[in-house]
Formats: C-alpha cells, structure tokens, sequence
C-alpha cells in the first residue's frame, strides 16, 4: 500500500494553549488547518498541556514540537505528530505521534514517521533520532524497526510507565 500524503503541520504557540484548554473553536480561530474534535481529546491534550508549557518557556521550540498530521489528499487532520522538543545539547531528538483513531491502518503513523525522520535526518545538529514505545505496543515496533531503530534500554515515563527506547543514528551511512 503506498503511503498517504501527509505533511506535518506546525500550530502557533496560541492554537496549542487553546488545544490544552480544550477549546476547539479558539483553536480554530489561529489554526493554519481545521482540527476537530479528536483533538482535544484526553490523550491528545495532556501532550498538548505539556507543549503549551514548552513553547511559552522556549518559543524556538515551537518549530519542531507536536504538530498536525493533515492528510493532503483528502484536507483533513487525522493526528499529531512532532518531536519532544529541538535537538538536545547531544544531538538528540525524540518522536512522538498519535493518529485518531478512525484514520489507523491507512498508513498515517508511517507517513508521519517518515517525514519526521526526513527532518531530523536533513537537520546538521541533529545527531541521534528516538522513539519510546510501551512494550506491549508491537504496532509501533513493527513500525519503527524497518527505518533502522535498534532497541538500546528501556525506561519509566511518569505518564506512560515503562518504555523500550530504539533509537537510530541521523543520517545513517548506506
């Protein structure tokens, strides 16, 4: 199955204040993109509360945080995408994303993922790309293992509870 066209869109700082409030119309209001619902979902907005900290404390880092995965095709979003935050003082930046969950099993994650990677791969100061994914979570495994994620330890997310982290280097040689 080819994969989509999906692009990541990035939200200002405002659109993710209002997506951590939960307001979905204040959203829209400054949203480059239509968001609906799905988006201020419980699981969508603890991850928008925590951006909405970290842009207003680093503004620069609005450019490479959560943003919308929109489907180019059919001009509608269907999840988030992003990296924690811009690359650590080792070079280090980490992947997370959520597709809502009547857009799974289309390609989405892997569309985002990719362009993810195409970022921290084109980015010089970026050294190392990671993922964390719950051990049970084989979907997502199978997903990252294929662009070259390797398994270096594991773990504990305060949210997320135990985690296995992969990682791969940027611009790995052929």
């Amino acid at each position: 199955m080819p994969l989509p066209r999906a692009c990541i869109v990035h939200l200002a700082p405002e659109t993710i204040s209002a997506l951590a409030d939960g307001d979905l119309d204040a959203a829209n209001a400054t949203s480059p993109v239509p968001l609906t619902e799905p988006f201020v979902s419980e699981t969508f907005r603890a991850v928008w509360r925590m951006r909405a900290r970290q842009v207003v404390d680093d503004p620069a880092s609005a450019e490479w945080v959560t943003g919308v995965i929109w489907d180019e095709d059919a001009d509608v979003a269907v999840g988030r995408a992003g990296f924690h935050g811009p690359p650590d003082t080792d070079g280090m930046v980490e992947i997370g994303y959520e597709v809502d969950p009547s857009y799974r099993r289309r390609g989405f994650a892997r569309a985002a993922l990719t362009a993810l990677i195409a970022r921290a791969d084109a980015d010089p100061t970026v050294a190392v790309v990671r993922v964390t994914i719950a051990p049970d979570n084989t979907p997502s495994r199978d997903l990252a293992l294929p662009f070259g994620f390797v398994h270096v330890g594991e773990q504990w997310d305060k949210e997320d509870g135990l985690e296995l982290v992969y990682e791969r280097p940027a611009r790995p040689q052929a």
